[in-house]
């Protein structure tokens, strides 16, 4: 009875930006992205995906609270990117990596299914 709409966990309110930054104002070159209606999924994802990139000195994400549709990932930076750029390089990564394995799960789709639907196949 009380318990929240479950389009609510996934679809972002209107006027509300799926991802913001706010610049952390004590430690430099660091910030911290809010990505609205994301679990652990996916902040570990980009936490990974972050800590690949050598310019980056920390990442790391939280999931406040099971009621709080959104995730909190921290960046700090060496300098030379910003915490904007070293997050745009990561998402751009992991979309190329995501399309790559689209690609080749769809090859293998159609390699099994024209092999089953070989001579004889009705």
């Amino acid at each position: 009875m009380n318990a929240p709409d479950r389009f609510e966990r996934f679809v972002v309110p209107d006027g509300v930006p799926k991802i913001s930054l706010e610049k952390d104002t004590k430690v430099t070159n660091a910030a911290t992205f809010t990505l609205q209606r994301e679990d652990h999924t996916v902040g570990n994802l980009v936490r990974m995906q972050l800590l690949r990139d050598k310019e980056v000195t920390f990442a790391g994400y939280k999931f406040p609270h099971p009621l709080d549709y959104h995730i909190l990932i921290k960046v700090q930076t060496k300098g030379k990117k910003s915490p904007r750029e070293v997050m745009d390089d990561a998402l751009t990564d992991l979309c190329d990596e995501f399309d790559d394995i689209r690609a080749k799960f769809q090859a293998e789709a159609r390699r099994v299914h024209s092999s089953e639907a070989g001579p004889g196949y009705m």
